[in-house]
């Protein structure tokens, strides 16, 4: 007899936007679901909504094919959401009511920078040159804010760099890099420990990605270099046996015990977004290999050995346990694993 030849699971990696869809109405899109299903008392959020406009954005294609149809009309209402919570001087509104009105203070928290990152990528990438220029003039008015946190001023310059692509001698994008530039926190003579804050914490990578992207569009060979060397680290960190172990949403320190659970999927995401902008920026393919461990993690390649996305619906569960999962799909770990997907090189499918 033959040998029987067992042919390896090719893992399902299309980016789904059923699931995001579902989340999304006419005003915006729903933070958090119970299962699938939207939780509409808990509203929506500038921070959720700016994660879909960048991944709406990106999977446009630029001829503008009717296949674009479902994802446009997607990149339509988060655009809307997003500049409708811009005001005086740059500051952003984040939290909103399902009846579209607006709950809190304007300010220039990590929403500010999220959104600044969102519309600089739309006015880049989009090719409705209607919508992209509503983006531009949204993401022209953020550039006048700043802020005192690190990730949202990370963020933001991300943002700023988009928008020089669409608008190369844009000033506003150029004064806030450079503001950017001066107040990045470098690498501590610390071997063991050159991240600049005593504990990681969360969305950590886009401190690092900020620094690659900045250093590259301002020229600044060692900003890249900081910004390689503490990403370098911070993927080691949190590397085991070749496969990711997130930092939990606790934080993590000196010493903690490992692995540490609750495991948010935006940790993966942002470390897939730096490790794509990093492999932009020098070419070097050791990057990749870190990509594909961000989107094994979601498969499966991680501390628990399950899942972390729901390919029937292109979903992302809500956290990695101990025991198991958070079955809930809310945007936030949504957006993570499309965004992961996304950059690996999956084309976005709708259902019909």
């Amino acid at each position: 007899m033959a040998p029987t030849t067992v042919l390896a699971t090719v893992p399902d990696r299309r980016v789904r936007f059923d699931h995001l869809a579902r989340l999304t109405t006419p005003t915006g899109l729903y933070e958090h679901a119970l299962g699938t299903q939207p939780r509409v008392e808990h509203g929506m959020c500038v921070d959720d909504v700016a994660r879909a406009l960048v991944v709406t954005s990106r999977a446009l294609r630029q001829d503008g094919t009717r296949e674009d149809d479902e994802t446009l009309a997607l990149t339509r209402v988060y655009l809307r959401f997003v500049r409708s919570a811009v005001r005086r001087g740059g500051l952003l509104h984040n939290r909103r009511s399902p009846d579209g009105a607006w709950l809190d203070t304007p300010s220039s928290g990590d929403h500010w920078g999220r959104a600044l990152w969102a519309m600089g990528t739309a006015a880049a990438r989009v090719p409705d040159a209607e919508l992209a220029d509503d983006a531009r003039r949204g993401a022209s008015a953020a550039t006048c804010a700043r802020s005192s946190y690190p990730r949202a001023t990370a963020y933001a310059a991300l943002g700023a760099v988009e928008l020089l692509r669409a608008t190369p001698d844009h000033a506003g994008a150029l004064r806030l890099l450079q503001n950017a530039r001066r107040r990045f926190a470098r690498p501590v003579r610390d071997a063991r420990w050159p991240w600049p804050e005593s504990r990681l914490t969360y969305a950590n990578p886009v401190l690092p990605e900020a620094m690659i992207a900045v250093g590259d569009a301002l020229a600044d060979d060692g900003l890249i270099a900081d910004g390689i060397r503490l990403l370098d680290w911070l993927v080691a960190e949190q590397t085991v046996d070749d496969r990711l172990s997130v930092v939990p949403a606790g934080g993590r320190g000196r010493g903690d015990a490992r692995p540490g659970f609750d495991q948010q999927p935006i940790e993966a995401a942002a470390l897939a977004e730096a490790a794509a902008t990093a492999l932009r920026v020098t070419g070097d393919p050791g990057w990749s290999v870190v990509l594909e461990r961000c989107v094994a993690w979601f498969e499966g390649a991680n501390d628990t050995g399950v899942p972390v996305r729901d390919p029937a619906t292109g979903g992302g569960f809500d956290g990695l346990e101990r025991d198991g999962v958070n079955r809930n799909q809310g945007a936030e770990s949504t957006l993570a694993w499309l965004a992961c997907a996304q950059l690996v090189g999956a084309g976005p499918t709708v259902a019909p």
